[in-house]
């Protein structure tokens, strides 16, 4: 095999357009365009979506490819996201990515969001850790909560999930309750640091070992704010510190509870986190925590592979070429993927 291997992954699950360009594992480029325009929305539009994507997609792989300092024709194979998503936005990405692998007639590898965020972790940097088989990841975003035990990098299970919300949408409606602008996960923990997480006790929901439910803690923190407002119409303002550091608090327990509960039943000790979650400085400083306390392996992402990125895209496609796992130009792009497609 040529020993040079450049791929350019292309990922447009949901409202950011990127490419990123890996050679050999290690990233090259890695451009990311955020949309502004669902921020008034208080949620992403898909309809803006898809319009966004289409306007973005050429000048940011342009960008990608500049930046690599390589020209198209020295690409080995094009990655592209196709699910899960936003239907509209994945089309934009699915259709541009078909194109260009035929026009440089190369290889197309169709790449799993969900598995991307994971792989995330295989990209080649100094003084990163790549994580040894069998590890358990949890993966943590605003569309996903699962445990997943990973023993190659494309046999994973799942163990367990959220049977409703996911966390990372209790934070932003947790957010939205406390009159926090778009998305509101940051915010929260912005202000956490400044705050006494013991402040205001809520409730953990009560379900399996292994899965996760947020929609009780939501109607918990949305009832707790409106009593509270109705006793003292400042409440929030007066004290919106310490009600984020307790909502923080309280979300990390519940998925700190769970992944002791994994060790304990797996016996694995390798855990990482991946998800635009995992960004969150309370969730990496409890990781932390964990590998002194419970003697355990950690894998934390560097924060510019959290957020939904190209380089995990084309970390992914990278692998999947070195297996020789190509797809047929007549794929197409699927809404609902689970991790383990």
């Amino acid at each position: 095999m040529n020993k040079d291997v450049y791929i350019l992954g292309i990922e447009s699950s949901c409202d950011d357009t990127s490419a990123s360009v890996i050679y050999n594992g290690k990233v090259l480029s890695n451009v990311v365009a955020n949309q502004e325009i669902h921020a008034k929305y208080g949620g992403v539009v898909p309809e803006l979506a898809s319009r966004a994507h289409q306007q973005n997609i050429l000048p940011v792989i342009q960008q990608a490819i500049e930046q690599a300092s390589i020209t198209k024709e020295n690409l080995s194979a094009i990655a592209f996201t196709r699910g899960p998503g936003l239907m509209g936005s994945l089309l934009v990405g699915t259709s541009f990515a078909k194109s260009l692998a035929i026009g440089l007639k190369i290889p197309l590898i169709d790449v799993n969001h969900m598995q991307a965020h994971i792989l995330a972790h295989f990209i080649k940097e100094e003084n990163a850790k790549i994580p040894s088989f069998p590890f358990i990841c949890l993966t943590i975003s605003g569309g996903h909560t699962q445990i997943v035990k990973i023993t190659d990098h494309f046999e994973m299970e799942v163990l367990g999930e959220t049977i409703d919300d996911a966390v990372g949408e209790a934070f932003d409606k947790s957010a939205k309750i406390l009159g926090l602008p778009y998305p509101g996960g940051p915010l929260i923990d912005k202000y956490a640091k400044l705050g006494n997480p013991k402040a205001y006790p809520f409730t953990k929901p009560k379900v399996g070992d292994l899965d996760f439910s947020f929609s009780g803690l939501k109607t918990g923190i949305l009832y707790f704010i409106q009593k509270q407002v109705r006793i003292n119409p400042n409440f929030i303002e007066e004290n919106l510190r310490d009600i984020c550091a307790s909502i923080q608090y309280t979300i990390t327990e519940i998925l700190m509870d769970k992944l002791k509960n994994a060790v304990k039943q797996t016996g694995i000790k390798n855990i990482a986190i991946a998800g635009g979650v995992s960004a969150n400085s309370e969730i990496r400083n409890r990781l932390k925590q964990a590998e002194k306390h419970f003697g355990w392996t950690t894998y934390i992402p560097k924060f510019e592979y959290t957020t939904d990125n190209a380089a995990m895209v084309a970390i992914t496609g990278y692998l999947k070429y070195l297996n020789n796992d190509y797809s047929e130009v007549s794929i197409t792009a699927k809404a609902r993927l689970k991790v383990t497609d």
